[in-house]
């Protein structure tokens, strides 16, 4: 049995022979009440976790799918990228943007 006193920042229990007393510093108390807090707000943010990373994987795409795989939409146009270079690298644009 231990009998924790808050005031002194003691903690007083029996010993076989006498009561044997533990204490600490305000300094100490502070760290250690700093890191339960810590580590109680890792606790909480983890259990909230759970279900979000249970969603996203639910909602993953999928990874056999293949960039080729797009198809043109209507009211886009092919732009070369360089016309100068001699490769055929072009990039899809939509017909109704702005000059801008």
């Amino acid at each position: 049995m231990a009998v924790p006193n808050y005031t002194y920042l003691k903690l007083k229990m029996l010993g076989l022979h006498e009561i044997i007393i533990v204490g600490t510093s305000f300094q100490r108390t502070y760290k250690c009440e700093v890191e339960c807090c810590d580590h109680a707000a890792a606790i909480v943010a983890s259990m909230e976790l759970t279900p979000i990373r249970k969603k996203a994987a639910e909602e993953a795409p999928n990874t056999k799918w293949s960039s080729r795989s797009f198809e043109l939409v209507e009211g886009t146009k092919e732009v070369l990228l360089d016309p100068i270079s001699s490769n055929s690298k072009v990039v899809r644009i939509d017909t109704s943007l702005s000059s801008k």
